[in-house]
């Protein structure tokens, strides 16, 4: 019974978005006030740009972040977790693998970035979702409302931007309000966003998406005490075919590698093509990439304020 609802501690987990909403107004109400707010283009800057699959958490005083931020989700979710009291805050971005895992993993984050300051509760904003065909964003609302729920500390959900909330008609078709946000590291601020660059090694990070094989965890891509972008160690396994599909046009592409062909953003295609070819060119990764397995570390360039290699 951990799951706080409105200010009231819940028995039990809300079976859908809709059932929320109906019971709980005011999410309705907190998703407007997201929703009057300018979708902010976000710059590499200060900016820790967290992938699909991946989580990190930071706290106010972080000198080489001033944005945690997340996109591209169509049926994905993201969620924050946030201390109030000392502004810890980790965010990930959610596909339905090691969802209980994951949510177990962010909540452990925040509350040792928040070691010290007793005062204070820890609050849950979700976004991203919205009315598929499939239902998948549906199915991974509850799946994440649900390990929240079992968890054995209690958690304020604040926002819930999901589902019809972040659904709007473009072009006959349900398609997402926002396919992104960023939180204000200093200050708590939550607000919709878009990343041109979205940090370090982005093909290789998102092989993790396409490969099945032992890459269902969401990792934790920072280190807050060193102030490094960890990626990896990881592997897959050689892709097949390659060459074919790398072919094929884009329309193929879309139709077979998305969960929401229909809505994706203009660029994922190219992202998803750049994808495939690092992987026919890096087909043994624990060999070409990862080498001995050693994880590939960046840290903040004081000059141009961008992650670059540590060698």
């Amino acid at each position: 019974m951990v799951l706080v609802l409105n200010g009231v501690l819940q028995t039990k987990c809300p079976q859908d978005s809709q059932t929320l909403f109906n019971s709980h107004p005011v999410y309705t109400e907190t998703a407007g006030q997201l929703m009057a707010i300018q979708n902010k283009v976000i710059g590499p800057v200060g900016l820790l740009y967290v992938l699909q699959r991946e989580y990190a958490g930071t706290v106010p005083s972080d000198k080489n972040v001033d944005i945690i931020g997340s996109g591209d989700a169509t049926t994905c979710i993201i969620v924050v977790v946030r201390h109030s009291g000392s502004g810890a805050v980790a965010l990930g971005h959610f596909d339905g693998c090691s969802t209980e895992e994951a949510v177990y993993a962010m909540i452990q984050k925040v509350q040792e970035l928040a070691v010290g300051y007793p005062d204070g509760r820890l609050e849950l904003q979700l976004a991203g979702g919205y009315v598929d065909p499939q239902s998948y964003s549906e199915k991974l609302f509850y799946s994440i409302m649900s390990a929240f729920h079992k968890q054995p500390v209690e958690i304020d959900l604040t926002l819930a931007f999901v589902g019809q909330l972040n659904t709007t008609i473009r072009n006959g078709i349900p398609s997402p309000i926002f396919y992104g946000i960023g939180v204000n590291v200093k200050t708590g601020e939550i607000f919709p966003a878009t990343f041109p660059e979205k940090g370090p090694e982005e093909y290789l990070r998102t092989t993790r998406q396409l490969s099945s094989s032992g890459n269902q965890e969401i990792l934790d891509v920072y280190d807050y005490n060193l102030g490094l972008l960890k990626i990896g160690p990881f592997n897959y396994k050689p892709l097949r075919g390659a060459d074919l599909w790398l072919e094929q046009n884009d329309e193929f592409i879309l139709h077979h590698l998305s969960t929401s062909p229909e809505v994706e953003p203009p660029h994922f295609v190219e992202q998803i093509r750049g994808t495939l070819k690092y992987m026919k060119e890096n087909p043994f990764p624990a060999v070409t990439v990862f080498r001995d397995n050693r994880p590939h570390y960046f840290r903040r360039d004081e000059q141009s304020g961008l992650w670059m290699p540590v060698y």
